[in-house]
């Protein structure tokens, strides 16, 4: 679905799939109790001999956790065979350098009502710093687009934007998006499935 400022609409649809965030809230020792809300890592010092490189240990960790962010200290550290304590350790470390910036549920989108993900290209009036950085700040603060990449283009930004049902996301494109700062059109395609969706990120590259 093609829409231009201020009046002008064009409609059309093409398959894409789906991507919802991925990845669960996890219990490493000495944590809080288990919510269902995204988490913030902790702060205080890893006390671990670390170079600044990964090792195996490292990579096998963030590929468990990738699988499964709920795994206790004592059943991560079983599964990539070293003792509790220094898994603990890298743990911190990894959170510390950022290689883990936080953990969060995985949500249904259909059980909580919402039946439409869009996949909408936004072309800005301009392609001048400031603008772009007035547009990006706006479309942070929508609760409804759950992610946004700045891609190559003249002032193109791809969304995905969530929504009730057609009417809704209708409602969403013509009173909010269109109304963001410097918008000139919206290009919008829906997803009419997921072939994949959640996924962990590749990690072969570091080592086995």
């Amino acid at each position: 679905m093609t829409l231009r400022r201020p009046d002008r609409a064009k409609v059309g649809a093409s398959t894409r799939r789906a991507s919802p965030a991925a990845a669960a809230a996890p219990e490493v020792a000495p944590r809080a109790a288990r919510t269902d809300d995204t988490r913030t890592v902790g702060t205080a010092p890893a006390a671990v001999d670390h170079g600044s490189a990964l090792d195996r240990y490292d990579i096998a960790i963030l590929r468990e956790l990738q699988r499964d962010a709920r795994l206790s200290n004592t059943e991560l550290a079983n599964r990539i065979g070293i003792s509790a304590a220094p898994t603990w350790r890298r743990v911190r470390w990894l959170e510390e350098q950022g290689y883990i910036t936080g953990y969060r549920a995985e949500l249904d989108r259909r059980k909580l009502g919402l039946g439409v993900l869009a996949f909408v290209r936004v072309d800005a009036d301009r392609n001048a710093a400031a603008a772009t950085r007035e547009l990006e700040e706006a479309i942070r603060r929508l609760p409804e687009v759950i992610s946004c990449h700045y891609i190559s283009g003249s002032g193109t930004f791809e969304l995905q934007v969530m929504a009730t049902d057609l009417d809704a996301f209708s409602r969403f494109s013509l009173d909010t998006l269109l109304n963001l700062p410097h918008v000139k059109d919206l290009h919008t395609s829906f997803s009419l499935g997921e072939v994949k969706a959640g996924a962990a990120l590749p990690l072969s590259h570091l080592g086995p």
